[in-house]
């Protein structure tokens, strides 16, 4: 029986575990690059994180974007601050209302500068081509999501933006997180790692993109 196992994103050490469980240890194994050229990372650090975003906005007026938010309530409040301020800007999370969900998927997906705040609900089966930028409100994570929701920017190859905003608060949040979190203290030491992994590519003096590609274990230049 002909088997095939297929990841968008995944480090070394997760590949030979996937390999592995699924008895693929002899199989040939095809890795594309990692780089997405077209795609200009900006990392901040937080100072009245709405008034950034207004900022950063400002030269995307008209762009269709994504801008994610970690809870629910934030992606309600922070899409209302952005209609209030002028912005074409819809909430999406798994709490709304179907239809209503539905339809400000659809508004995204079919009109032309729609900004849609969303929790990581908002992604899969999202192949619109000309998202000019991802912002996030809240720290990923991990750098596998980072990587898998920035690069729902600039699929049409033309010059696009990610930009992420992250405090203090919002790693000691994160961490509160993987506390109360299910699973055994192996499961909680992993979300751990994964979190250290992601501060480290926000708080690094070099090129970010080389550790980013370094993480999924590409080698490149600044």
């Amino acid at each position: 029986v002909p088997r095939v196992a297929l990841t968008a994103t995944a480090d070394p050490p997760t590949q030979r575990e996937i390999a592995e469980r699924l008895q693929l240890e002899d199989a040939r194994r095809f890795v594309s690059s990692f780089d997405r050229p077209n795609i200009r990372y900006t990392v901040v650090q937080k100072d009245n994180a709405r008034r950034q975003l207004l900022d950063f906005l400002a030269p995307h007026r008209g762009n269709a974007g994504i801008v994610y938010c970690l809870s629910r309530r934030k992606v309600e409040e922070t899409a209302e601050f952005l209609a209030g301020h002028g912005i074409d800007a819809v909430p999406y999370h798994a709490g709304m209302d179907s239809k209503l969900r539905l339809a400000n998927q659809h508004r995204f997906l079919r009109g032309e500068g729609v900004v849609v705040v969303a929790t990581i609900a908002f992604g899969m089966g999202i192949d619109k081509p000309d998202v000019r930028f991802v912002a996030h409100l809240d720290l990923p994570k991990s750098v596998e999501g980072y990587y898998q929701e920035t690069g729902r920017a600039g699929r049409d190859g033309l010059p696009s933006t990610a930009w992420l905003a992250y405090g203090l608060q919002d790693v000691v949040q994160q961490r509160k997180m993987i506390d109360r979190s299910d699973g055994d203290r192996a499961h909680r030491r992993s979300l751990a790692a994964h979190l250290d992994a992601m501060l480290a590519l926000c708080e690094t003096v070099d090129c970010r993109r080389v550790q980013l590609l370094n993480y999924f274990g590409q080698e490149s230049a600044p």
